[in-house]
């Protein structure tokens, strides 16, 4: 199967480790397995006991009945054990959902920016992606009319991030109601690529709360500060589909290690702990990054953001990646540029790894960029 290159994969891994500042990363900072025990305030001796007695023969199918109901203890009461699939993370899930829901003959709705398994995969599957672009002038925010046009009896399904990765513009329930109206219309399937949910201090609704057809992905890798279990998950309402999705698993993964699961439950369990230690890491990320954009005449904010990470658009003429690719050549700073979400003249910034120096040192290089590609000419 051809395939386009994952652009951000491809972008951010080479350097992730390498760069002087990496502000690329859109994690909350990640926990230590010490630090996690402490945070949840788990018997250390009975984790440890229990990992000395766990067999290290295959994991649960469906995933570990522990975790599956932290997992659904993450939504209202729509939400069921029973509607849960572990997989192997939030690209995992991704996958899964793609490979089982596209064909050809089928057409899918694709509202970027988006992650980039949302619309290539599809398409390298033979169906139609209609891409519905979201941009600075309505501040990333959905024109509801043009994608009801762009919806019809072919639909299998619309998909998003929300909160949006890269902008962190998030729908509210009245938004994601609208947007269910219109699925509903072509009996298609809305999926949500969840995985920045929990950070505004507020419930934030998911898709699976309000609609029957509602598929919603995420992981224990962002919000949860636990990329390294590599623990992701899928829910849906729908039976049937979650059986084709368990037959797309098995051709996968078969399933995930009780290791790792364990972990993961013991976060997801524990969730208040890590929406209120990462909303305030992530809140005060913010606040520095809109103080020093406030000084910028070059950069501007996207929109309001309740992830971890914030969206920038810039006045000059000069490609996103070649900016980005010079940047880092030059100060060593890492940003996410937009070409990896099919955008010009911007980039993301992450500010979830809760160390304020590092932040305003990189965004004072970024600066300091800017004004010598000023004083050599190549901006103006």
């Amino acid at each position: 199967m051809e395939i386009n290159k994952f652009k951000i994969e491809y972008w951010l891994n080479p350097y992730d480790d390498k760069a002087r500042y990496n502000l690329g990363s859109s994690c909350c900072k990640p926990v230590t397995l010490r630090e996690l025990l402490e945070l949840t305030n788990t018997d250390r001796d009975m984790f440890f006991q229990e990992l000395e007695n766990m067999s290290m023969h295959y994991g649960y199918f469906e995933g570990m009945p522990r975790l599956k109901k932290a997992i659904a203890g993450l939504y209202t009461d729509a939400v069921t054990p029973d509607m849960v699939l572990s997989v192997h993370g939030g690209t995992g899930a991704n996958s899964i959902v793609c490979y089982t829901l596209c064909q050809p003959g089928d057409n899918i709705v694709s509202i970027l920016p988006n992650y980039q398994q949302f619309y290539s995969i599809p398409e390298a599957l033979g169906t139609e992606v209609r891409i519905f672009n979201c941009d600075e002038t309505s501040g990333y925010g959905l024109d509801m009319d043009r994608i009801r046009s762009m919806v019809d009896e072919h639909t299998k399904m619309i998909n998003l991030a929300n909160p949006n990765n890269p902008t962190g513009y998030t729908l509210n329930r009245k938004q994601l109601e609208d947007l269910i109206h219109i699925a509903r219309s072509a009996d298609a399937y809305i999926v949500c690529d969840e995985i920045y949910r929990g950070l505004s201090g507020e419930y934030m609704y998911s898709i699976c709360d309000l609609y029957e057809k509602g598929i919603c992905t995420s992981s224990a890798s962002k919000v949860f500060s636990c990329a390294g279990t590599r623990i992701g998950w899928i829910v849906t309402r729908d039976p049937s589909i979650k059986d084709a999705m368990m037959n797309m698993r098995s051709y996968n993964s078969i399933c995930e290690g009780p290791i790792n699961e364990l972990i993961a439950a013991i976060a997801l369990e524990n969730k208040e702990v890590f929406y209120k230690r990462n909303k305030a890491i992530t809140d005060a990320g913010r606040e520095i990054l809109q103080e020093w954009i406030s000084a910028e005449p070059h950069f501007r904010i996207a929109c309001d953001s309740m992830s971890s990470t914030s969206y920038i658009n810039y006045d000059f003429d000069m490609k996103a990646e070649e900016f980005a690719q010079k940047l880092y050549d030059a100060k060593g700073v890492l940003i996410c540029h937009g070409g990896c979400f099919e955008q010009d003249k911007s980039f993301r910034i992450g500010y979830g790894f809760g160390d304020a120096d590092y932040l305003k040192a990189g965004l004072l290089n970024i600066s300091q960029f800017v004004k010598e590609l000023e004083a050599s000419g190549e901006i103006k």
